[in-house]
């Protein structure tokens, strides 16, 4: 027997009533005694199975499906990384990417694993006032959605809903799971929530009621939308009759003190595990799409919504992953909003991939061939020098555009390919072809050192020193002669710094290469004197820089410097 719909308003879900008690911010010294009571070894190999291997432990990596174990555990430190994805960092990070929580929430994870009893910092009455309203207003939303899925589920009213999602070819054990919902209307849910103790303001805060203090939705398909934690913001609605007295198709919460549409991604607290494996995600439209990629097969896939991608959905998608698929049809893919989101996404650095559907078809109509789909992907220089050519009115405007892309790009074997087909696609002559060099790059292809490819190597230099000293602390006393502005790199910068005068927590980034560096001192042999030798060669690029610019006594000194750097690297030999 079913509970009836009138008892499904849920008072808050125990991880929201747990953390009504908190009075302030945890203590530096009660996250020192959990990283320090945590058996990191233990933590891990819940996960995947680890076995020594001389002092560290090596295993499969549980973040992507791998044959051969690339996973290295430094047990002392409590740092991991794969040499297959790549994947890095530390106790913390590990605890947050597989248990999907954020700092605190890995804490007390922790804690309650290993039996530590935190302690809090007192706040002011105002921000504790704050954060109290905060989680009022959290389990407010999370019984709502509760309301709503018994609705749509377990009510007559919900039969034209269900019919629509059968239509659609959803099945119920995908819907519950992204736990759609349906809006009677009137004040079904707002008196409902009365009966629990919430208030009118409250209502009106979360977005759940009008002026008049009616629901704020009424006869449509609601789709919760939640934060990477899974913690619901507010809803998106779907129209479900024709009747409907707003003409959208789609209606959203009010932007307010939780809800922010640009902030979010459909479905990425279900798909933050995937993602982060399969180091790609897959980002299509709608929220319908979503839900027929994941019932397909399809894990690590989110949805903008129908809007371009947003600086603040980039910036949780890289937490994740650097690679991005996006996916929407061919109507919407040519649309301005739409490219702006793909070039803004490739301009802030990740690999972006555009699969191309017919026009009139979405991920959701595509969903039982998407693989096939998928497998077709063409890269972003590649989509828009092929749309801009088909978008031109001749030969010549179409040159003109699919150059301007293209110049826009440095080489690389995407560019190449986008290239080349707008070479065979308008029969470009030979000595046209000059123009699409990259501004200020020579080309790889024609024999010469690509700028990339140098810096490469004085990023590895860079970092193989930085490695060394980190496992040989005795070399921090040559480290100190190298100047910081001799780093090339920001973050190799920040991490001699570090190294030299540690002081605070290290960000996140830092801890990340901490613990690459960590994992490369042994893969790579870097002993002792390996280390120092590196230390040599760092310091004569620096005395050899610093040579350009030198004249008179200042020069004679440099080259007296630089052949005793030289004649000491000479020694190794």
């Amino acid at each position: 027997m079913t509970m009836p719909v009138r008892d499904s308003v849920r008072p808050a879900p125990p991880g929201v009533r747990a953390r009504l008690h908190v009075a302030g911010r945890l203590k530096a010294a009660s996250v020192d005694e959990v990283k320090a009571a945590a058996d990191f070894v233990d933590v891990v190999s819940a996960r995947t199975q680890l076995r020594k291997a001389g002092a560290r432990y090596s295993g499969r990596c549980p973040f992507h499906e791998e044959r051969t174990p690339s996973f290295s555990v430094n047990a002392v430190d409590k740092l991991y990384y794969c040499f297959g994805c790549g994947a890095k960092g530390d106790l913390i990070t590990f605890v947050r990417d597989t248990e999907q929580l954020d700092f605190v929430g890995a804490i007390e994870w922790l804690a309650e694993r290993f039996n530590v009893q935190l302690e809090y910092e007192e706040v002011s009455p105002e921000a504790d006032a704050r954060r109290q309203r905060r989680e009022r207003l959290l389990a407010l939303l999370d019984a709502a959605a509760a309301y709503y899925e018994r609705v749509l589920w377990e009510s007559p009213a919900g039969s034209h809903a269900r019919d629509y999602l059968v239509g659609r070819g959803l099945g119920e054990e995908v819907c519950r799971e992204y736990r759609l919902g349906l809006a009677l209307g009137g004040q079904s849910l707002a008196r409902k929530a009365r009966e629990k103790g919430f208030s009118e303001q409250e209502l009106a805060a979360g977005g759940l009621v009008n002026r008049r203090g009616n629901d704020y939705f009424a006869q449509r398909l609601l789709f919760p939308l939640a934060d990477a934690r899974g913690r619901v913001l507010g809803f998106q609605a779907r129209k479900l009759r024709e009747d409907d007295p707003l003409p959208a198709k789609y209606v959203n919460s009010p932007e307010g003190e939780l809800f922010r549409k640009g902030d979010l991604l459909y479905g990425l607290d279900r798909a933050r595990a995937a993602i982060a494996k399969q180091d790609r995600a897959l980002v299509v439209e709608g929220n319908p799409d979503v839900l027929a990629l994941r019932q397909a097969g399809f894990e690590p896939v989110v949805a903008c919504m129908g809007t371009a991608l947003t600086e603040r959905q980039l910036k949780e998608l890289a937490r994740l992953t650097r690679r991005l698929v996006l996916c929407f049809d061919g109507d919407a893919a040519g649309e301005t909003a739409t490219l702006r989101g793909m070039e803004l996404a490739a301009e802030q650095g990740f690999e972006v991939r555009v699969v191309a559907l017919p026009p009139g078809v979405d991920p959701a109509d595509a969903a039982a061939t998407f693989a096939t789909h998928l497998a077709k992907a063409q890269s972003y220089v590649l989509y828009r020098v092929r749309l801009e050519v088909d978008r031109a009115p001749d030969r010549q405007e179409a040159f003109v555009r699919g150059s301007a892309v293209l110049a826009r790009f440095a080489d690389s074997p995407e560019r190449w390919e986008a290239e080349s087909f707008l070479r065979d696609r308008l029969d470009v002559p030979k000595e046209t072809q000059i123009g699409f060099a990259p501004h200020g790059r020579t080309s790889a292809r024609a024999g010469t050192v690509s700028a990339p490819l140098l810096l490469g190597a004085g990023d590895r230099l860079e970092r193989d020193v930085l490695a060394g000293c980190i496992a040989h602390p005795r070399l921090l006393t040559y480290l100190e002669e190298i100047p910081p502005d001799d780093f090339r790199s920001d973050l190799h910068r920040r991490l001699r710094a570090h190294l030299l005068a540690p002081g605070d927590e290290p960000e996140p980034e830092l801890v990340g290469l901490l613990a690459e560096l960590d994992a490369r001192v042994v893969s790579e042999g870097i002993d002792e004197r390996t280390a120092e030798q590196l230390l040599l060669r760092l310091r004569e690029r620096h005395l050899r820089r610093r040579l350009d610019e030198a004249d008179g006594e200042q020069l004679r000194q440099l080259h007296h410097d630089l052949e005793r750097v030289r004649t000491r690297i000479a020694e190794f030999v």
